[in-house]
């Protein structure tokens, strides 16, 4: 009984360790609508990978639930480049 409280024991405290260890992802993108043509900056937070392709992806599946077609993924980053992209990306910073 020892052994199997102490395995649950293990077992939890590993998973619980890489949740907390596991760095936040972010990407940012231009995006369009059509007829008339609107078009947007974006930071989007990734929870599908930390690369340009899984970004691309992951964005253009949130984006084209309301009539966004991705353009361009220009960069994934961490949490520590947040900074500044708020006030660029107004309406758009964390919508999708």
């Amino acid at each position: 009984m020892k052994h199997v409280i102490a395995i649950t024991l293990v077992v939890c405290l590993a998973a619980f360790g890489g949740a907390a260890s596991a760095e936040q992802c972010f990407a940012d993108y231009k995006a369009k609508k059509d007829n008339p043509l609107r078009l947007h900056y974006g930071v989007a937070e990734l929870y599908q990978g930390c690369s340009k392709s899984s970004a691309k992806s992951e964005i253009t599946a949130r984006i084209s639930q309301d009539g966004w077609k991705l353009l361009n993924v220009l960069s994934v980053f961490d949490a520590s480049q947040l900074a500044g992209k708020e006030a660029s990306a107004g309406q758009f910073y964390l919508r999708y």
